[in-house]
């Protein structure tokens, strides 16, 4: 997704350096970067639905694309908690609208 206005880096990070979506891990943006891109698909679906349950959803897609979600669906479902359905709603009805822009 083409975030159109992304939040200014003192709002994304706290003084350490630790996105505000990882108030729980004493983890930097960069390392968490990182485990978003790991090759075990396992703990990437463990970042990215963390990362889908706790930040913003336009933030979400500052760190990865609608098609590393859609890979990794099958995996995700597990770690999205109560946002489970909200995230599925809104992937079906990106579907539906054929709006594949979200990259």
């Amino acid at each position: 997704m083409r975030h159109h206005y992304p939040p200014p880096p003192d709002k994304l990070v706290d003084q350490q350096g630790r996105p505000y979506f990882l108030w729980d891990v004493n983890l930097s943006i960069d390392a968490f970067r990182e485990k978003v891109r790991d090759t075990n698909p396992d703990v990437r679906a463990m970042w990215i639905g963390k990362l889908m349950r706790q930040a913003k959803p336009d933030d979400v897609f500052l760190f990865v694309g609608l098609e590393d979600i859609r890979r990794d669906w099958a995996r995700l479902v597990r770690h999205l908690g109560q946002t489970l359905s909200f995230w599925t709603w809104l992937l079906a009805r990106w579907e539906v609208r054929g709006d594949e822009s979200r990259t």
